[in-house]
């Protein structure tokens, strides 16, 4: 018989216990870790590489700022200045993912936030509420209805936005005919019923664009500003409706009694 000999193994543990590091790996670790440190710091003594460094911790501090930001516009210049630093990190330190990434992101942050610019600046300058349509437009879907076609009844709920672009649309219980480049439906949209006070009816074969009140709230959050001056344009809006009716009053008050009234309200 052959005799095997057998490993012996020590009852006895290590000092570190399972699964914790060994003294001796715990000192090649902190030599590797001492000499990155020392290579980051004599990096820095280059210039390019200093602000290579200082770009990307800039951009780091923007994307954590970028958490806290509720609107779009802050939102996008944020994203833009963190493209930027990123950008130039990698271009510094060869990052092809990350330059690659950043390249893709930064036109399309300048390019939402020039469109959300423009917006704002359009609807800001709109002297004539009439105009809110036309700075709307671009968000708009466009359908074509029959002459006859119901848009929507009395007291149905208001959950679009409409614009009239070619056609005649009848509001019956108002007793408007409605021509071509009018936007219509407004005040239901912002009502606290939220509820149509007359019904929209084609009088001829029409082209209308609306909008929804989901991509309306977009706009919206995305600019502040810019809801703040859809506001503005429809309370002017209004107030030129109560001027009229002011100005028709003395003119309903003088007329003859017994002549019946061709207007429905």
């Amino acid at each position: 018989m052959v005799a095997v000999d057998t490993p012996v193994r020590s009852s006895g543990t290590a000092p570190w216990g399972r699964g914790a590091v060994a003294p001796g790996d715990k000192v090649v670790l902190l030599n590797a870790l001492a000499s990155q440190a020392d290579r980051f710091m004599a990096s820095l003594a280059r210039p390019d590489e200093a602000l290579a460094v200082a770009s990307a911790a800039v951009a780091v501090a923007l994307v954590i700022v970028s958490a806290f930001v509720r609107t779009m516009i802050p939102l996008r210049w944020l994203a833009v200045g963190s493209n930027v630093g990123f950008i130039f990190y990698g271009l510094v330190h060869p990052s092809p993912l990350l330059l690659a990434v950043n390249t893709v992101l930064l036109p399309v942050n300048l390019w939402r936030v020039r469109q959300m610019v423009q917006l704002t600046r359009r609807v800001s300058a709109a002297a004539d509420p009439r105009q809110l349509e036309l700075w709307l437009r671009p968000y708009m879907h466009s359908q074509e209805f029959k002459a006859g076609a119901t848009l929507f009844e009395r007291g149905a709920p208001a959950d679009r936005l409409y614009f009239l672009a070619a056609g005649q649309v009848e509001l019956p219980e108002v007793g408007r005919t409605l021509q071509a480049g009018q936007m219509f439906g407004e005040i239901a949209f912002f009502a606290p019923d939220r509820r149509r006070s007359s019904g929209a009816r084609c009088a001829t074969d029409c082209t209308v664009l609306s909008i929804d009140e989901v991509t309306f709230k977009e706009l919206v959050l995305q600019n502040p500003d810019f809801g703040l001056e859809v506001v503005r344009l429809i309370a002017g809006r209004l107030s030129q409706d109560v001027q009229r009716l002011q100005k028709s009053e003395p003119a309903a008050h003088g007329a003859p009694a017994a002549q019946p009234s061709t207007t429905a309200t």
